[in-house]
C-alpha cells in the first residue's frame, strides 16, 4: 500500500522546523532555570548535576549572561 503524496508543507520541512523551535524553547527554559537556581544559591556543581553535564560546561555556557543579569554567583572556597 503506497503512502499518499505529501505536500512540501506536510513533509520533512515541518518536522525539521519543529525541531529548531523546540531547541530554541529548550535553550530559553535552561537559561531561565539556571538563572533561578543560581539566584536561589545553588552551586555550579549542583546545577551541573541536575543538567547531567560538567560544572565547567554550565559555567562556560551561562556565567557571562548571569553576571550581566546581576546574579550573585557562589564562589568556591579556597
Amino acid at each position: 500500500m503506497a503512502s499518499p503524496e505529501l505536500s512540501p508543507l506536510e513533509g520533512p520541512a515541518n518536522g525539521l522546523a519543529a525541531v529548531v523551535a523546540l531547541r530554541g524553547m529548550a535553550d530559553r527554559l535552561e537559561d531561565a532555570e539556571v538563572e533561578r537556581a543560581m539566584g536561589a544559591g545553588w552551586s555550579w556543581s549542583q546545577v551541573a548535576e541536575a543538567l547531567g553535564v560538567t560544572r565547567q560546561a554550565v559555567h562556560k555556557k551561562h556565567a557571562r549572561r548571569l553576571i550581566a543579569a546581576g546574579i550573585d554567583l557562589r564562589r568556591r572556597n579556597g
